[in-house]
């Protein structure tokens, strides 16, 4: 992981676009907090097949606006023409965004086919370069547990390296528990050629049911000794935050002695889990 530490330490925040009135309002305050420790950007969620388009647009300019932070929208693929990319990445663009998040995206539940015109994150990348040049700093998704349908860890690094020869600046990891999956994943990057920084993607542990359904979707193992320890709390809300503060702030903290560039969290719209572990750290 040598070449990983000579990347200056990059902190950043993501955020889904709110569904209600309450949600803009109560993200309003969240984006304010969390503004106040001047991470390099935020990023703002896309929804499978482009379905908070609209609502990801207008979260991206407004946390721009209200915190004079940048906004980093996420774009997929899935769903989407190349006419219609071409059209929101002038809309980007002319709006003063320079940073994207490049995912292949998720299908639409109930469709069982790939939509749009271009099949995988690899091809977005290279789409947003013909289109825009160098205008866009581009981050793509890293997995260290390995994508869930890729067919092996091979195939999956195969398909990570396609995503950086195509353009990509910079990667962001799914969450993960386990600190020597990073660790071999960059390793196993560095082998083959890649030098670009790859932050770990950090998740807060808010209430263990939902991290539970959120890792089986994504393929993020949860290590035997948090879900023994967080059974145990079972029920017992005030106790498993608080043991999810410890344990998320010890991962960020060996992540960050071993090395890693830098961490970007996911929020989950809320600012409190994630600055009682920033504050852990004394970032």
């Amino acid at each position: 992981m040598d070449s990983q530490k000579q990347y200056e330490k990059r902190f950043s925040f993501e955020f889904f676009p709110p569904k209600t009135d309450a949600g803009v309002e109560k993200l309003n305050g969240v984006q304010q907090k969390l503004a106040e420790k001047k991470p390099s950007f935020f990023s703002v969620t896309y929804g499978a097949g482009g379905s908070t388009r609209d609502r990801t647009f207008d979260t991206v300019m407004n946390v721009k606006a209200k915190t004079g932070i940048d906004a980093a929208p996420h774009l997929s693929c899935v769903g989407d023409t190349k006419a219609q990319l071409a059209e929101l990445l002038g809309q980007y663009k002319s709006n003063g965004i320079n940073r994207i998040v490049t995912l292949r995206g998720d299908l639409p539940s109930g469709m069982g086919a790939s939509l749009g015109e271009l099949k995988y994150a690899s091809d977005l990348v290279g789409f947003i370069r013909e289109q825009t040049g160098d205008h866009f700093h581009l981050e793509v998704a890293a997995y260290p547990e390995m994508h869930p349908q890729a067919k092996s860890m091979d195939a999956d690094l195969q398909a990570f390296k396609t995503k950086v020869e195509a353009g990509a600046d910079s990667a962001i990891t799914q969450y993960f528990f386990n600190v020597d999956a990073y660790k071999f994943f960059v390793d196993s990057c560095e082998k083959m050629g890649l030098d670009l920084p790859i932050y770990p993607g950090i998740m807060p542990i808010i209430n263990y049911d939902n991290l539970m359904r959120f890792s089986s979707m994504c393929g993020a193992e949860i290590p035997r000794f948090i879900r023994m320890r967080m059974e145990a709390f079972r029920g017992d809300e005030q106790s498993i935050k608080q043991l999810g503060e410890e344990i998320v702030t010890s991962l960020c903290e060996e992540l960050l002695a071993m090395g890693a560039p830098g961490i970007h969290f996911y929020t989950m719209n809320q600012s409190e889990p994630t600055l009682a572990i920033w504050n852990n750290l004394n970032l």
